[in-house]
Parts: C-alpha cells; structure tokens; sequence
C-alpha cells in the first residue's frame, strides 16, 4: 500500500499535477519559474502581512468591475424610464456587454502578455474609467451601448493580468487567498455596490450610478501608478500558440460547465427587480435592501466555491459540481412555479416562497468560481504551462458568456411568454451544465487510467 501510494505520488510529481498540494499557489509558483525569471519583477510582499495597497487595490479593482457589470440589474428600470426605452431593451444591453466581454477576454489577455505587467493593467484600468464615465453622460441608448462594450473590451483582461501580479504581492502561503480575494471581489460588488448604485438611481438618477464608479476608479487609478510593483517580463509564447490549450478536452468541457451554470442564473438574474416587485410583494424603493441580502449569499457562494476547489485536482473538482447543478436546475424550477403561484395568490406564502429561492439561487450563483479556475489552470500546467494569462481568463470569458446567453434567453421569453417562464427556462441550462460535469469527471478519469 505504502509502495504503491509512493509510486502514485512520483506519477504526480512528473505530471505537474498537485497530488501533494491542492493550494494553486502551487501552481501558480511553477508556472513562474518556468515562464519567467522572477529576478526582473519588483515584490510588494510584506512578510507576514496580506492586506497590503497593492493587494487592496486588485481586489477593489475587481470591485468596481463588478459593480459596473452588475448594476445594470439593479438600475434597469430607471435606465429604461430615463431613456423612454422599454426595460428589455435595456436587458439587451446585458447581453451585448457579456457577448464582447466573452469574446474580448481571451484575445486582450493573451495580447497583454506581450507588455510589461504593470503598463498594460494602468492602461486597461484608464480604459475601463473613460467607458464607464461615458455610461454616465450617455445622451441616448446607442452611446450607452457603445460605452457599455468599451468597458467590456479590457474588464475581462483586467481581471487575468490582476491574477499574475500573485507573485509580487503576496507570499506563497497567502497567493490561494490572493486569488480568492480577487474573485470575492465581485461579489463584495453584490453585497455593496449594486445595492448602493441602486439607491443612487432611485434618489439621484441613474447617472449616479456610473458616476460613483468614476469617482472611485480615478481614486483607484492614482493609487495603482504609485503603489503596483513593475515588471520586465514579457511573454516569448506567442498569442496563437497560447490558444492551442483549447486542444484539451477539460478545458472545453470545464467553459462548457461556467457558461450553463451562468447561463441558468442570469436566465432570472437580468430581471431580478421586476421578479422581485411583481412575485414577493417588496416596493421598488426597498428593492436596494433585497439587493445587499442576494449579495451576502453571493459573497458566502464565493467563499464556498474555495472549499469545494479543494475536493481533487485538476478537472476533479468542477466534475464533481454536477450535484449542485442538479440542485440549481430543480431551484429555478421551483422558481417557475413560485412565481406561477404568486401571480396568483397574494398571501404571504407565495411571496415568501420566490423570496426564499431567489436566496437560494444567490447562494449557488459562484460556487463553480473557484473548481473552474484549478480545472484551467492545472490544466494549463500540464499541457500548455506558456498559457497563464489565457487560463486565468477563462473563468470570466466563459461567466460571460453565459451570461449573455442566459440574458439574451430571458429577454426573448420575458417578451413572449412572461416572467414566471423565466426560471424553467434556466433549468435547461442547469441541466446542460451537469451533464456537461459528468462528462468531464469522465474524460479525467479516462486520462488518468492512461497514463
């Protein structure tokens, strides 16, 4: 036995696969010294300290992407009244940011390899800050759109080149939190920034909402020039070559997963506030409050997802998310049917009843979060280790593109068949997404015996 667990052990070792060591660090710390020398990079580390500014500043940088991303749910109608344009229009727009933002996202990270680290993140950032100052001043629905896409052009890529800086501003004990810090970042944007950004719409106007974000990023900016550590690597792998980690199968079937299982939420989640006003009786003004409680189980989602990602390696732990896709899919069937019930009955039950699932749907929104990113990255590791940037942008081009797929779904349905449809709709993507898990804890088990 002990024989045998030793040979399994010198297997892993020579597949770079982390049997030993489940931490992305881990890997993280590989792939930096065998893509580049780590004697060309300034270190920001602080022994003993995690919370530093350049730290601080990734992870709000996450913040004001995520709540520029997410604020258009909770602003929709006030765009669609400020613009006298209907609310699915205004949906539409979800659609057309996560569409760019999904086929951006790998194209700008594998290009950014290509330039020192610190110049193209200031760049992407000053980017980001002039779409989304534009979203504030927008006079009508076609600059708004235009801006909506500039921002969604470099916020993917930004997300990718925030999670390189790992080995320059945290030690590597602390480099898995860094990650997941990042992550939670978006989620800190559900708890507070679209629930505040909401408020703003409804006592200020709309425009508030992506002027706080302007407010915050210039801050945010000046403290990125001062405080990010520089780097001289640059990438010798070139941006064509990085792509051929499409070629593994986990890979496809790990984005297949995070696109169903974005797709079945955003399904409901582009219509949160009408959902919410018309099935559990809550007034538009307290729509902001219902808004920080779907936050917190998006942020307990988030932390969650790091303890799921710790169930195997590689594609084990995104193959064994198909239990909790099989509980989303009956969720938003439940949903359907909650809202089928509210429509009709004014008690307290049937309101309470969507109240509870749209809870409950917050809570699994990023549990594949972190699983996805060790299926990607392990992955990488062992195929394809000169494609860091690519696999660290996985997870948000394929979140994205099911959302636009999931708010392109619900716009159509929400036209024709109504809002009660909306949630039998994003079944059939949770059904996808686990069949697509299953299929992929198969080919890993399939890889493993042949080797």
């Amino acid at each position: 036995m002990a024989q045998a667990a030793s040979t399994q052990q010198t297997k892993d070792q020579q597949s770079v696969n982390p049997e030993s060591s489940t931490d992305l660090e881990t890997l993280v710390n590989t792939e930096s010294r065998a893509a580049h020398n780590t004697a060309d990079e300034e270190s920001a580390i602080i022994p003993g300290r995690f919370w530093t500014l350049p730290v601080i500043c990734l992870v709000t940088t996450s913040f004001v992407l995520g709540a520029n991303e997410f604020i258009m749910m909770g602003i929709l109608p006030d765009i669609a009244q400020g613009l006298h344009i209907s609310q699915v229009l205004v949906g539409n727009l979800v659609s057309i940011f996560a569409a760019v933002y999904a086929v951006a996202c790998p194209l700008v990270a594998a290009f950014s390899a290509r330039f020192q680290r610190k110049r193209i993140y200031l760049a992407m950032v000053s980017v980001f800050l002039i779409g989304n100052a534009l979203s504030g001043f927008a006079p009508n629905y076609a600059v708004l759109a235009l801006s909506r896409m500039i921002v969604a052009l470099v916020a993917g890529g930004l997300v990718a080149v925030g999670m390189t800086f790992a080995p320059q501003v945290a030690e590597s004990s602390e480099r898995t939190r860094f990650m997941a810090w990042v992550f939670s970042g978006f989620s800190l944007a559900s708890v507070f920034g679209v629930p505040a950004g909401t408020w703003l719409a409804q006592t200020f106007g709309w425009r508030w909402a992506f002027h706080s974000i302007t407010l915050l990023t210039i801050a945010l900016l000046l403290v990125d020039i001062a405080v990010l550590p520089a780097s001289k690597r640059t990438s010798a792998v070139g941006i064509l070559r990085q792509f051929l980690l499409f070629s593994d199968l986990r890979i496809v079937l790990g984005c297949a997963c995070v696109i169903f299982g974005a797709a079945a939420t955003y399904v409901f989640y582009t219509y949160i506030t009408p959902v919410l006003t018309q099935f559990t009786g809550v007034a538009q003004a307290r729509v902001s409050l219902v808004l920080i409680l779907f936050g917190v189980m998006a942020l307990f989602s988030n932390l969650y997802s790091g303890v799921l990602a710790r169930r195997g390696t590689i594609e084990q732990p995104l193959g064994r998310m198909w239990s909790f896709y099989a509980v989303q899919m009956l969720t938003l069937v439940l949903l359907s049917a909650a809202c089928w019930w509210a429509l009709r009955s004014s008690s307290v039950l049937a309101h309470g009843s969507v109240f509870v699932l749209v809870m409950a749907l917050g809570f699994l929104i990023y549990l594949q979060n972190s699983p996805s990113q060790i299926c990607y990255v392990d992955s990488a590791l062992q195929t394809h280790p000169g494609s860091l940037n690519l696999s660290n942008s996985l997870n948000s081009m394929s979140f994205n593109t099911g959302i636009a797929l999931g708010a392109a779904v619900s716009g159509v349905v929400y036209d024709h068949v109504g809002l009660t449809a909306l949630g039998a709709f994003g079944a059939v993507f949770a059904f996808l997404a686990a069949l697509s898990s299953l299929a992929l804890l198969q080919i890993g088990r399939s890889m493993r015996a042949s080797r």
